[in-house]
């Protein structure tokens, strides 16, 4: 099977990685069952990289629907150690304004019905989430953005708190002003349980967050809809691939050291001698020690 260094999932947009050179496309199968499309595997800057389009070509999937569990394990499989989330969002502050680009260092997560972990079944463990986004991979998207030389210029915050609403439907305005007096920076449908997942994995994640609106909050901005959320983000695609193939450079070039790395070596309680066979074939890929 061919392999990848750094995967990256495109979200609403972003259905295919431009700078992908000799690419060719996987069909998967997981013990979570299938990914949410073929994974695209090629070169950016002559690293190897695997892309998957998070709602699948067409945009096909709800946020509630898109396979988490075998999205990251597709990814694992394909020896993916880091992992680019490039994500949609609403803003929930009026310094981060529609078009500008965030590195969310939190995230809170609202979601109710989605399988948030590979563990169970036979299998425990409790992962740390404390810091659930790897500085080094963050610190990569942000040296890209500043190299990325666009007109007009990118505007990127660093941090800040990425709340994850199950949807499919907006926010009302009440939940909204509930999510800025939590301290929410920005709101989005997806980066949950994806995080997670990739922490269980052990594979170094970071998210550069593209604002397309204001949500509902906004005194004086109109209220999110879809179409609105979709245009703004298309103006900001081109920029979001250049960024992403940039930081995909840097990566490759440095291949920063992660507490996501080596995240079960404190956190698997049942050992793989006290697993079942089936329960140790499931998990073997995401307990795999390999590099």
């Amino acid at each position: 099977m061919q392999k990848a260094l750094i995967g990256v999932l495109g979200g609403s947009g972003l259905y295919r990685m431009n700078a992908l050179e000799n690419a060719t496309e996987h069909a998967l199968d997981t013990p979570y069952g299938v990914p949410s499309d073929v994974i695209v595997c090629g070169q950016v800057h002559d690293v190897p990289v695997a892309f998957l389009a998070r709602h699948g070509r067409g945009h096909r999937l709800l946020p509630s629907e898109v396979p988490y569990r075998a999205n990251i394990h597709a990814l694992k499989q394909m020896g993916v150690r880091y992992l680019i989330s490039l994500s949609a969002v609403g803003s929930l502050r009026e310094d981060m304004k529609p078009l500008d680009m965030v590195l969310p260092d939190q995230f809170i997560d609202l979601t109710r019905r989605r399988e948030g972990s590979f563990f169970g079944d036979g299998a425990v463990a409790h992962v740390s989430m404390a810091q659930p986004v790897c500085a080094g991979v963050a610190e990569a998207l942000a040296r890209a953005a500043d190299e990325a030389g666009s007109i007009p210029p990118v505007s990127l915050h660093r941090g800040g708190a990425y709340v994850c609403i199950e949807g499919p439907q907006f926010s009302t305005q009440a939940e909204s002003h509930w999510y800025r007096n939590m301290g929410a920076s920005v709101i989005g449908m997806t980066n949950m349980p994806e995080a997670k997942l990739a922490r269980e994995a052990q594979i170094a994640y970071a998210t550069l967050a593209m604002v397309t609106d204001y949500d509902c909050w906004h005194p004086r901005a109109a209220h999110v809809t879809a179409e609105m959320a979709i245009a703004n983000l298309m103006k900001n695609a081109e920029r979001a691939q250049q960024i992403a193939a940039a930081a995909i450079r840097i990566i490759g070039a440095e291949r920063p050291s992660s507490i996501a790395h080596d995240a079960l070596a404190s956190a698997l309680v049942t050992q793989p001698q006290d697993m079942t066979p089936e329960t140790l074939e499931r998990l073997s890929k995401i307990i795999s020690a390999e590099r």
